[in-house]
């Protein structure tokens, strides 16, 4: 087999895949190989995408799942080695190493040589889109932090991790819309840059509990909230506790409220992208607003409770989505459009909370 099994951790299959695998020293998988493992790759590891593919441009599918597997593979490198068995800090230096070899290997596929499956594939969408290489780096950039920096100190400082951790992520995809990265686009990519730091922030928000008790990481502003790790763990026992409740809610509130002015800043991109990309770009960003206001729903409580949206909530959203790319003319004849269409210019089903998440219509 020429290919990782896509339903198994990434990490528990290095022996073959990963520095000097033996699978790799076989010969590299072929394009059609490499392709599959990448679109089964992203469909069993991120849920939404089942539905995403289906406003996504069918020419652009397999290039938006080679990009998935990259950050995917890139990921888990930086975040999922603690399941080779090591101690905190073993894993860390685990993850040092993998994400350098993952360097190496996005270098030289650029350089034109590939060999591990997630490059084949993702060689051909570079060359097919000129894609840079600097974004893909970028964002190993923030998974080598993610080892270093395990608390941040400044709101501005945690924008910086924004820059490499989650921006080059929507800037691939506006290139790959056919949005280049010249002068012309710059409002575009402006747009999109706050749109992803919001969803990025709002992750962050949404995850506190887990990734203080699970990850050692605190991403709140520690100069800013004054809660550093230590007060974090001793709070997170006291959820019913008012001083413990009162000073965690009143510090995440304002972050809160600085991460929707973001998300407002890069409302006007979807309309800009028009119907091709454009109807996927407003899911992400309306399931971004969507949780954002769960967060609010549950008063900003999330050391001790993490949100979520509901079936009906995500449905609605897809509906919209859906809606908005039938009136942009991008799925012109397809029936899930008109369906969608109408679904969305129905009343809201009460369950969907609309007016605590502030999608924008």
């Amino acid at each position: 087999m020429n290919t990782p099994d896509p339903s198994k951790p990434i990490v528990e299959q290095l022996g073959r895949f990963g520095p000097g695998g033996s699978a790799l020293g076989a010969g590299a998988a072929s394009l059609g190989q490499a392709t599959a493992y990448a679109r089964a790759l992203t469909l069993a590891h991120y849920e939404n995408f089942s539905v995403l593919s289906s406003l996504v441009p069918r020419d652009l599918r397999d290039h938006f799942a080679a990009v998935y597997a990259f950050c995917r593979w890139a990921d888990d490198l930086g975040d999922e080695t603690w399941r080779l068995g090591h101690g905190q800090e073993g894993a860390r230096d685990a993850a040092r190493d993998l994400l350098a070899w993952w360097r190496g290997l996005t270098e030289d596929c650029w350089l034109g040589r590939a060999q591990h499956p997630v490059f084949v594939a993702l060689r051909r969408t570079a060359e097919r889109f000129a894609l840079p290489v600097s974004p893909f780096l970028d964002l190993i950039d923030a998974f080598e932090q993610d080892q270093r920096v395990t608390v941040y100190q400044t709101w501005d400082q945690l924008l910086g991790y924004c820059a490499r951790s989650a921006s080059p992520v929507g800037r691939i995809v506006l290139m790959l819309g056919g949005h280049a990265d010249t002068p012309p686009n710059a409002e575009l990519y402006a747009m999109s840059d706050a749109t992803c730091t919001a969803l990025q922030l709002t992750n962050f928000w949404q995850d506190v509990r887990r990734d203080l008790l699970d990850r050692s990481r605190v991403y709140m502003p520690v100069g800013q909230t004054g809660l550093g790790p230590q007060e974090l763990r001793a709070m997170a026992d006291r959820g019913h506790d008012p001083e413990a409740r009162v000073r965690f809610i009143r510090s995440l509130r304002p972050l809160v409220e600085r991460t929707r002015e973001l998300f407002d800043a890069g409302a006007g991109l979807p309309k800009r992208l028009g119907g091709r990309v454009g109807p996927v770009v407003w899911l992400l960003g309306a399931g971004g607003r969507a949780v954002l206001g769960r967060v609010e729903s549950i008063g900003c409580a999330t050391l001790w409770r993490r949100p979520r949206l509901s079936g009906p909530a995500k449905a609605w959203l897809v509906a919209r989505a859906w809606a908005r790319a039938a009136l942009a003319g991008g799925r012109s004849g397809d029936p899930r459009a008109a369906a969608a269409a109408r679904h969305a210019a129905a009343p809201a089903s009460p369950s969907v909370e609309r007016d605590s998440s502030g999608v924008p219509a």
